[in-house]
């Protein structure tokens, strides 16, 4: 069976987002990071990913982390090595959340695979379903809010992100694929927007 694609712009109907990821499935894997440039570096130099778009501040209103008001800053670095979407995020303070958990535990490195959903809220009740609850929700830039789930063991072997399929990510995310096709090495850290 041929899937479709999803054109930036579309309603998230199709099967397969315009950076090739399935819809429902992973799209994205996320580490923290000490230094986000280096981060980028090492991505760019060996795992020849990129480039990379970097938002150097992300501190939304709204925030909840396992059910109270979050502050948490971060700054984050998007790129791609093939169809998955790299997130390099480096946490700018210390206040209590997802990214402080799982660096008290067990330092730097890997925290969340990112699951591409057409409804974050449906998705977030089915996985609760299944023993997940919400550890960290938020807006994002690219439309909706993402929602951090843990089963349990989330700081010690990954959270489960839910993305917010709307025109707004899939357009922004697949801008940042095809600049990562045929690309050359040159300006590998861009802007954001």
């Amino acid at each position: 069976m041929t899937g479709r694609r999803l054109a930036a712009g579309e309603d998230s109907m199709a099967d397969e987002l315009g950076f090739g990821q399935p819809m429902g499935g992973v799209a994205q894997t996320a580490f923290i990071v000490p230094d986000l440039r280096a981060a980028i570096g090492h991505w760019v130099r060996d795992m020849k990913a990129g480039p990379f778009f970097v938002l150097p501040n992300l501190l939304t209103p709204g925030q909840t982390y396992r059910g109270n008001e979050s502050t948490a800053d971060i700054a984050l670095a998007m790129g791609f090595a093939g169809h998955m979407l790299i997130e390099l995020i480096q946490p700018l303070d210390d206040n209590p959340s997802v990214y402080r958990e799982t660096r008290k535990l067990r330092g730097w490195g890997f925290h969340h695979l990112g699951i591409a959903c057409a409804d974050v809220d449906a998705a977030s009740a089915d996985y609760q379903t299944r023993g997940y609850h919400e550890a960290y929700r938020a807006a994002v830039p690219t439309g909706g809010e993402v929602v951090y789930l843990d089963n349990g063991s989330g700081p010690a072997s990954g959270f489960l992100e839910l993305l917010p399929v709307t025109p707004g990510m899939n357009e922004t995310f697949t801008r940042f694929w095809e600049a990562s096709r045929d690309w050359d090495g040159s300006n590998p850290i861009r802007p954001f927007g």
